[in-house]
């Protein structure tokens, strides 16, 4: 019984796509892979303290710095296109689009969300998280005068489709 429950984990276990048989750190050789058309969505969130919640939505989410939403669109986008040259085994991607909105969820909490869109042999799951993490971190730095108490997370992937395996609900 216990041989075959063994045979059972070793057939479904995952292994680490990014580690050659040695190992070692290794990009993963995607020219096999026929090109798609592929999709991921993921957030971040940003907590704030009460009072400075409050402080924001009075001033229309505008600081010293200026407009917190469009600069945090405009640095998430950034960050998408760039991916590959901050995480060291992502592909460069085409990115065929790009989509953050900024949205308060409750009275404390503003919710990111990332979907990026590209026609290639690998996902932009990475893209789509960096661009929601660096539109949070943006907002935490156009905010910290205000408190050093906001809490940018957690980011998390919501959907991605186009690939081998889709992962949430379209």
């Amino acid at each position: 019984m216990r041989s075959a429950q063994n045979e059972r984990v070793k057939k479904t276990a995952r292994v680490l796509t990014h580690v050659d048989s040695a190992g070692r750190p290794a990009m993963v050789d995607v020219s096999a892979k026929p090109l798609t058309a592929r999709e991921a969505a993921a957030t971040c969130r940003v907590r704030f303290p009460g009072d400075v919640a409050v402080q924001l939505r009075g001033s229309g989410m505008k600081s010293a710095k200026g407009s917190v939403v469009e600069t945090a669109i405009i640095a998430g986008t950034m960050a998408v296109k760039r991916t590959h040259e901050l995480i060291p085994f992502c592909h460069p991607l085409p990115i065929d689009g790009c989509r953050i909105s900024v949205e308060w969820s409750g009275e404390r909490d503003l919710n990111i969300e990332c979907v990026v869109r590209t026609t290639h042999r690998t996902g932009v799951e990475m893209e789509a998280l960096t661009g929601a993490s660096i539109a949070a971190l943006t907002v935490y730095d156009m905010c910290k005068a205000l408190s050093h108490r906001i809490v940018v997370g957690p980011a998390k992937l919501l959907r991605k489709s186009g690939g081998r395996h889709d992962f949430g609900k379209a």
